[in-house]
């Protein structure tokens, strides 16, 4: 089937939703886009319906239903889904229903098998490992016997003094848990037994696995990625550079994300920020390749201040960060690389028609996540009625948001409060951070609550992380 064939079905909301239109706008393809009651007044529904008429507008109960998508996309004709990033874009028993129905439509996103393979954080560290690749020092696999989970514990602590780490941590996890389940800090040998006997019987009661997992605790570092782009099969994937996500909010949320991810030009680090970023690059590329990667995705990482770089997981879909990447990045020495355009134009079984050799990085970008939540109270989301959005018009700035701005918006409390992207960019990273400050200075957001106290939100934390991004 021809590109033009194609209809998508935008399985999310929000910023991506209004992204992904402007895609395949952009790339000649019909898209229809869901939306729920709650829903009914953001902007990527009036945008689906500018764009594509009410035809291109499918209500559905709720964005976490299958069922509800499924059928969404069956009455509207649709020959692919994309996920998003949230939601399905990283289940890959999903990916597999779409691609193996009777109906069978295309998943944009890497293939269910790869979701499935690189999702298990246990099997992603083992494959990392015998591909060189440095992962959190630990253990690789489930541990159910006591003495080597003792032996595994001795050996972190240890390798944490010669460090010269003040106080040395392991972690104890349950191997079966997820989302901050069954996990405990051990600070010494002293206490590890029942911490370790506290986790496995955990472990055993919640998932019937009593499985344990031990890794180090490593604080103060700086958090990279790096972006991974291929065509179906998985041959001869590319990167888009790294990016440093180390802004974040108290939950470990990011809020500012900066391309490329050190700056060795402008600033000084303790270590070769330069041959981090290479070594992080050659890395994730060689994992790619041994599980034949066919998408777009982000190999997430961590540098200590010793510049010593660590493999935590692989997000198998589009991240929020994209296009900060895409800002600095240049096909064939062009500008406006669009991530989400290329992933769905790979993903619908295009050829890459590039090489990493046509690939180059002008400046540096900014990405600000406008917010609304009260950074004094631990960045509690806010809830009220956003009065007005607006920005000036700049030729190093994108901002992405399904806020309208010529009406008022009642946030729905039923999701996140994110209204908008900002995107900055500058010849180096001053030039960068000082567009950074005064597109914040003159962003105009306001609005109230129902007890009609004003509105809360990060510009002003935005603001002051600004001074010292990319700083270790």
């Amino acid at each position: 089937m021809s590109r033009e064939q194609h209809k998508v079905l935008i399985a999310n909301r929000g910023e991506i939703a209004v992204r992904i239109m402007q895609a395949c706008r952009d790339l000649g393809l019909g898209f229809v886009a869901v939306y729920t009651r709650e829903d009914a007044a953001s902007g990527h529904v009036s945008l689906a319906r500018e764009l594509g008429g009410e035809q291109a507008l499918v209500r559905i109960h709720n964005y976490l239903d299958a069922g509800d998508i499924l059928s969404a996309a069956d009455a509207s004709g649709a020959t692919a889904i994309h996920p998003g990033y949230g939601f399905f874009s990283e289940n890959y028993r999903f990916a597999r229903r779409v691609e193996e129905r009777s109906r069978p439509m295309v998943f944009i996103g890497p293939s269910w098998r790869v979701i499935r393979d690189l999702g298990d954080k246990i099997n992603t560290k083992r494959l990392a490992r015998r591909l060189g690749v440095p992962t959190v020092p630990g253990s690789d696999r489930a541990i159910y016997d006591e003495m080597e989970a003792e032996t595994i514990a001795q050996q972190l602590f240890d390798y944490q003094e010669r460090q010269g780490v003040a106080k040395p941590m392991v972690l104890v996890k349950a191997s079966a848990g997820g989302g901050g389940m069954g996990i405990d800090e051990v600070h010494s040998m002293n206490r590890f037994r029942q911490t370790y006997r506290r986790i496995r019987n955990y472990s055993q009661r919640q998932f019937n696995d009593p499985g344990v997992l031990i890794e180090q605790r490593i604080f103060n570092y700086n958090h990279l990625e790096v972006q991974i782009v291929s065509a179906r099969g998985g041959d001869n994937p590319v990167h888009f550079g790294t990016r440093n996500c180390s802004v974040q909010s108290p939950g470990r949320q990011k809020r500012i994300e900066t391309a490329p991810g050190f700056a060795p030009e402008s600033l000084a680090y303790s270590f070769d920020a330069r041959k981090v970023m290479d070594d992080i690059v050659r890395h994730s590329l060689s994992i790619a390749r041994e599980i034949k990667y066919d998408n777009v995705g982000t190999w997430e990482w961590i540098v200590t201040p010793k510049g010593e770089p660590f493999l935590m997981e692989v997000n198998t879909r589009i991240q929020v960060e994209n296009g900060v990447s895409a800002a600095i990045a240049r096909i064939k020495g062009q500008p406006g690389v669009n991530l989400i355009r290329e992933q769905i134009r790979l993903g619908l079984g295009e050829p890459m028609g590039y090489t990493q050799q046509d690939v180059s990085f002008d400046g540096v970008g900014i990405e600000y996540r406008i917010i609304a939540e009260d950074t004094q109270n631990r960045f509690a989301p806010w809830t009220g009625r956003i009065e007005k959005i607006a920005w000036r018009d700049e030729p190093w700035l994108k901002l992405h948001t399904h806020v309208p701005q010529d009406r008022p918006y009642q946030i729905p409390t039923e999701y996140d409060p994110n209204l908008a992207l900002a995107i900055v960019w500058g010849k180096d990273l001053e030039e960068a951070k000082a567009r950074g400050a005064a597109f914040l200075d003159d962003f105009v957001l306001t609005g109230v609550d129902a007890q009609g106290l004003e509105l809360k939100s990060n510009i002003a934390f935005l603001r002051e992380k600004t001074q010292d991004l990319l700083e270790f």
